[in-house]
């Protein structure tokens, strides 16, 4: 009898409890951004629902990842007036010029009308970049973000008009089969992000080899200069077998060494093979580009992912003799190809470009 009891009141507060919360919705929180770090507790909107985070996260979507719990919908959901009649909330934030935007989110433009983001972008005007923006019929289901692209965000018919004279050495699939040594590089943060690192990996690879064209330093008189005797394990290949090689020309015996001791190739005795194996010469140059801080303070992985910008990672390549006023000509070289890159991607340059 108490349990028929208990169900009644159970039925009874089952139908009672929509009635009162189908009148308003919370208030949205603060959007959703996929280069912010949550940690339990904290809150975030998306897609017209307040999500609280269990545990850190950055970057994973909320609704598409178990690290967010959905606290329900928020925001105005006053029967879809000024809509196409569906049943879904009509009532989107207004979008602000400038503000940044996430793949997903949905705005109201000056128009009246919604758009939903197709790719991240920071705060563009919706009716006119229309790669980045899509019109949205308000009161339907929205598109559902397209996963993260697990893969290296540059085709191979886009490497290829980036360096159309490339030397085959220099293969995009050699490339490709280097990729997994450094999981993080350009697949860290927002799609934006991950294209600009890619872009900015490759516009200094462009400068170090004349766009993929040189394979070893062309100065042969400076070979002998880079065997340090003083260290413990010398120069076992020869005096003059550690000269500039590969995509970044990794030089000296001890950057031989300390790039194929994190690889797990034994290149302080078999230099040659960053000339002869066009996966190992793009290994080496992520090795660089995730490990090293060169002239700077932090790795050029780092620089881009941590919005200090294209100029950061030239100051870590080389940037003792070209930042500060060294070699202005140099530097906006490198700039060039990355702003060419970027446009190719179709992703902003970002500030601070120079150094």
């Amino acid at each position: 009898m108490a349990f028929i009891t208990a169900l009644i009141v159970a039925v009874g507060l089952a139908v009672l409890v929509p009635l009162a919360s189908t009148a308003s919705a919370a208030q949205c929180t603060t959007a959703w951004n996929s280069s912010t770090v949550y940690t339990g507790g904290l809150s975030a909107s998306y897609n017209g629902h307040n999500w609280s985070a269990k545990w850190w996260t950055q970057n994973e979507t909320p609704g598409t990842a178990d690290v967010w719990a959905d606290q329900g919908a928020c925001g105005s959901t006053g029967g879809g007036t000024g809509g196409t009649g569906g049943t879904g909330s009509c009532d989107y934030p207004a979008w602000v010029a400038g503000r940044a935007y996430v793949t997903g989110d949905i705005v109201k433009y000056t128009d009246g009308k919604a758009y939903q983001a197709e790719h991240d972008n920071p705060g563009y005007d919706p009716v006119i970049s229309t790669w980045y923006w899509e019109p949205y019929t308000c009161g339907s289901t929205p598109t559902t973000p397209p996963p993260s692209q697990g893969g290296f965000p540059v085709s191979e018919a886009q490497f290829n008009q980036m360096f159309p004279s490339r030397n085959s050495f220099y293969s995009y699939s050699g490339l490709k089969a280097a990729l997994g040594a450094y999981p993080g590089f350009a697949n860290t943060g927002s799609d934006t992000v991950k294209r600009q690192e890619a872009a900015a990996f490759l516009a200094n690879v462009n400068h170090e080899t004349g766009g993929l064209v040189y394979i070893v330093e062309q100065n042969t008189a400076n070979y002998p200069h880079y065997c340090d005797a003083s260290q413990s394990y010398g120069c076992p290949a020869g005096q003059s077998a550690y000269y500039g090689r590969g995509p970044i020309q990794l030089s000296w015996n001890f950057n031989y060494k300390a790039a194929g001791d994190a690889l797990g190739i034994d290149l302080l005795h078999n230099p040659n093979l960053v000339q002869t194996d066009s996966s190992v010469a793009w290994k080496t140059g992520l090795w660089y580009w995730n490990t090293q801080n060169g002239p700077g303070t932090m790795t050029p992985h780092n620089a881009m992912v941590n919005s200090r910008g294209f100029g950061e990672t030239i100051r870590s390549i080389n940037g003792s003799i070209e930042c500060n006023g060294g070699n202005p000509a140099q530097v906006q070289s490198r700039i060039d190809a990355y702003q060419r890159f970027v446009q190719i991607l179709g992703v902003p340059a970002g500030n601070n470009l120079g150094c």
